[in-house]
């Protein structure tokens, strides 16, 4: 345990900001961590993050270490496409996440991997073993996982050069006039919120998300494919935004689209197209949608699509 006496530079500053002022830990959100573990004292009392610290105060804390996370292998139900020697095509749900972090320790897809899998490419990466790329909590569909680091090569070097080809499905806000679209916006951090993303001409990376209609509905809805050239992080989320048509369900971006529909955002990677690392010959997988998006889409066709 490590030992802090509030001095009058400290005075009147938050816990949270007072401790990782004084080193205690390497961000602040390490340091709210301890402090909501019960392992942060003043005056031998808990207090919580947002307490004004004073003169004199006593504060006893648990020093921080950055251990190596160990992600154990957990018993959750994974939907198999495809699996050999090389590779599985997994059906990941919505809600579950690919890998740890960002307040999510166990219950994700790796967990799930690590159970069903002795070995997985990259194994020495505790987070992110096998995984050549990822798809959002809420989004569901197809994604590869490679089992060996030759298969993880193979196909990185696919996503790399846009010879991996990953589809989606969405129901979005509003009629779209055109069939077919290209929106070419690089994607940044938004400055205004930090778990968003948005289009930033400035500081984002180079994205670039296709899209063609598939119906329109009379509601103001539109179903479309879309098909990604880059991966961004919620890449045609933030693309679909900024044109004015956000995902339906979106709880992140768009205004009202959760008033359509409250379950979750209607994303779907329906197929997943590239060449298998041993044979090299081009396979394609498809996954159908999810029950609750297409009862939804069966719902509208019955008020009549336009």
């Amino acid at each position: 345990m490590a030992k802090l006496v509030v001095d009058e530079k400290l005075a009147g500053k938050r816990l949270d900001e007072a401790l990782f002022s004084s080193g205690a830990a390497p961000s602040r959100s390490k340091v709210q961590a301890l402090i909501k573990e019960g392992k942060v004292l003043v005056n031998d009392k808990a207090e919580t993050s947002h307490y004004k610290v004073r003169l004199a105060d006593i504060i006893i804390y648990q020093e921080y270490t950055n251990k190596p996370l160990e992600v154990e292998g957990q018993d959750i139900p994974l939907n198999i496409v495809y699996e050999d020697d090389d590779i599985l095509v997994i059906n990941k749900p919505a809600g579950l996440v690919v890998h740890p972090g960002n307040g999510h320790s166990d219950g994700t897809l790796v967990n799930a991997l690590k159970f069903h899998e002795d070995s997985l490419a990259n194994d020495d990466d505790p987070v992110r073993p096998g995984l050549v790329h990822r798809i959002d909590k809420d989004t569901s569909g197809l994604l590869v996982v490679a089992k060996n680091d030759a298969a993880l090569e193979y196909l990185s070097s696919q996503l790399s050069d846009h010879t991996m080809h990953r589809e989606y499905m969405a129901l979005v806000m509003g009629l779209i006039d055109e069939e077919d679209g290209k929106i070419d916006a690089p994607i940044g951090r938004d400055p205004k919120s930090p778990t968003k993303f948005a289009v930033n001409t400035y500081n984002g990376r180079e994205a670039i998300t296709f899209f063609h209609v598939e119906k329109r509905y009379k509601e103001n809805l539109t179903l479309i494919s879309c098909r990604l050239l880059t991966g961004r992080t919620h890449q045609i989320r933030v693309h679909l935004d900024f044109i004015h048509h956000p995902l339906v369900g979106d709880p992140l971006y768009g205004a009202g689209n959760e008033n359509v529909y409250k379950k979750g955002q209607l994303l779907h990677a329906y197929r997943l197209t590239f060449l298998h690392p041993r044979t090299h010959e081009e396979v394609s997988f498809e996954a159908p949608l999810p029950d609750y998006f297409s009862e939804l889409l069966s719902t509208l066709h019955e008020k009549q699509g336009v």
